[in-house]
């Protein structure tokens, strides 16, 4: 059993995370700004900002991993990259694992090719620019740690939001740095099957310093 920390823990991904977590039987602390609306029995949840060094001292410092599952979102919209460099400074040189739920846009699009981004930044929206840029920071942020941080990055499909009502198979499809897509063309997995590889990796550390994707 594994003492886990999930950072926006009441959130499309987090909240998912949260419950594949503690179905398992490991030790689930949730952290958010808000109370859940369906809390999970067993879970310990933490109503605060991840901005405040007390939350995040509280919560990262008996954990055997930490999950961001953070929106850069809002009033959090260029925050988000603070509290990832606050993160590798704490847990750099220790055993806890810092997981990161990101984005798609620093995947390929196919092998030896260019990036999501690189072909698709010239018709981003404004609105959705900053929340991609702050994945592929992060993404950098990451691969630029110090080597005694133990991380995993997770890209999730192209498509993947609550809004899409993406239902859920139970199962996934595992990738790297390539884009997947499925045998129509699409690529996309609801937050269930998201949150089943994300807590397979916890359980198995199979991506040390490393990325990887999924679709369902």
């Amino acid at each position: 059993m594994a003492r886990i920390a999930v950072l926006g823990g009441s959130g499309y991904a987090g909240a998912a995370v949260v419950a594949e977590a503690a179905r398992r039987g490991h030790d689930v602390t949730a952290v958010s700004r808000t109370s859940p609306g369906s809390p999970v029995d067993g879970v310990t949840y933490v109503e605060g900002s991840v901005l405040d060094a007390d939350v995040l001292d509280r919560v990262v410092g008996d954990a055997d991993v930490v999950v961001s599952a953070l929106s850069p979102r809002e009033d959090m919209a260029g925050k988000v990259e603070g509290v990832v460099e606050d993160l590798i400074g704490r847990l750099a040189g220790t055993s806890t694992r810092l997981g990161y739920v990101g984005g798609a846009s620093s995947l390929l699009t196919e092998e030896g090719g260019p990036t999501l981004w690189d072909v698709s930044k010239e018709h981003v929206p404004d609105e959705v620019r900053p929340e991609i840029e702050t994945g592929l920071a992060t993404y950098a942020m990451l691969q630029d740690s110090p080597e005694s941080l133990d991380w995993f990055y997770v890209s999730p499909p192209q498509d993947f939001g609550s809004w899409l009502g993406t239902p859920s198979k139970g199962t996934y499809t595992l990738g790297g740095d390539v884009l997947l897509r499925d045998a129509d063309g699409a690529s996309t997995i609801s937050a269930d099957d998201l949150a089943i590889a994300i807590v397979d990796e916890v359980e198995s550390g199979a991506h040390r310093r490393g990325r990887f994707t999924a679709i369902a």
